[in-house]
């Protein structure tokens, strides 16, 4: 008999059912006595490997969110402490700044906390690549790539990040657009930045251009740098369209025009990037590529159990985007 079966027959949770086991507080008086009953009536043990496992690698799972802001990594996180509140594993949540080194926090907490796996909310598969080596427990790296790393114990999910910029940008050029300023993120610091950047590089070529420097704006992935950033971008050129490589960035950009005085999307248009609810109520509703988030917390999660449970290799997946044509983009006539 296993704890899982435990559950089935107490109806209570793995999670409660382990506390109980190992002697943890935070368990009702009644569901204790009813799980110990249970205990006693099968005959029970607690594998003790696993036990000194636990207490080896401590017992919970460390999650570690790049970027202080980022709206859809509150979204995904959310996600991940509801699925994993039914395991026997706690969950711990640790931010690192945009251009800090995810990793390298990572192997501090490995040292101090002793996680049995870490979940990577974002990060530069660059910095993995350099210092990933030295992380020993199974981990997964949500919305990057870590398919070309190798390691054995990282698997990933992610966004086709390249053909999701491009589909963005293309749906601009297919409204009319061809005066096209891009909001982009670091693209020394972030691997994710760089690689949407290269889908709007690949449309504008598809359509004969060159993306220039004057059309792109660096800003951290922020209300406050999509503001700016837009500001920048309408005070030096004369543009029909922004692409904002996050949400967050595309609805700072629109406050932005707005207060210059430009109407959105009579004046200028504007597409983001993530899907984020707070789009839908903003004025007015953003266009923007939709990632599922709840999939890609989903998808993280079973990979992490998986390889904790069962000691199963590396998977890399792509979870499906989809363009949500709403009302920040409008098509131009051959007038405008």
């Amino acid at each position: 008999m296993t704890i899982k079966d435990l559950a089935k027959e107490t109806g209570y949770s793995v999670g409660t059912i382990s506390r109980v086991l190992n002697g943890q507080p935070n368990v009702s008086e009644r569901a204790k006595q009813t799980i110990l009953a249970y205990v006693e009536k099968s005959g029970f043990q607690l594998n003790a490997n696993a036990k000194q496992l636990r207490q080896t690698h401590g017992d919970g799972i460390l999650a570690v969110v790049t970027g202080r802001q980022n709206e859809l990594f509150a979204h995904m996180i959310e996600h991940i402490q509801r699925l994993l509140a039914e395991t026997q594993y706690p969950l711990t949540v640790d931010y690192v700044d945009e251009s800090d080194d995810a990793v390298q926090h990572a192997l501090r907490c490995c040292r101090e906390k002793k996680p049995l796996g870490i979940l990577f909310l974002g990060g530069d598969t660059q910095l993995f690549a350099q210092s990933f080596g030295g992380i020993r427990v199974p981990s997964v790296l949500l919305t990057s790539d870590a398919s070309a790393l190798g390691f054995r114990n990282l698997s990933s999910v992610t966004t086709d990040d390249i053909a999701a910029a491009q589909c963005a940008v293309e749906y601009l050029f297919a409204q009319g657009h061809r005066r096209i300023g891009i909001i982009n993120g670091d693209l020394i610091y972030s691997g994710l930045s760089w690689l949407r950047y290269e889908g709007c590089r690949r449309a504008f070529a598809a359509h004969g251009m060159t993306l220039s420097e004057t059309q792109c704006a660096t800003a951290r992935y922020s209300f406050a740098d999509g503001y700016a950033a837009a500001q920048r971008l309408v005070g030096a050129q004369e543009l029909t369209a922004i692409f904002a490589m996050s949400d967050v960035m595309a609805i700072g950009a629109m406050r932005a025009l707005r207060d210059s005085g430009l109407r959105v999307p009579e004046d200028i248009s504007v597409i983001g990037f993530d899907g984020l609810a707070l789009g839908e109520y903003y004025f007015p509703k953003l266009t923007t590529i939709r990632q599922d988030a709840e999939q890609l917390a989903r998808r993280g999660v079973e990979l992490l159990l998986q390889a904790l449970e069962k000691k199963s290799p590396a998977r890399h997946e792509k979870v499906p985007f989809e363009l949500a044509v709403q009302d920040s983009v409008t098509r131009l006539t051959a007038s405008s």
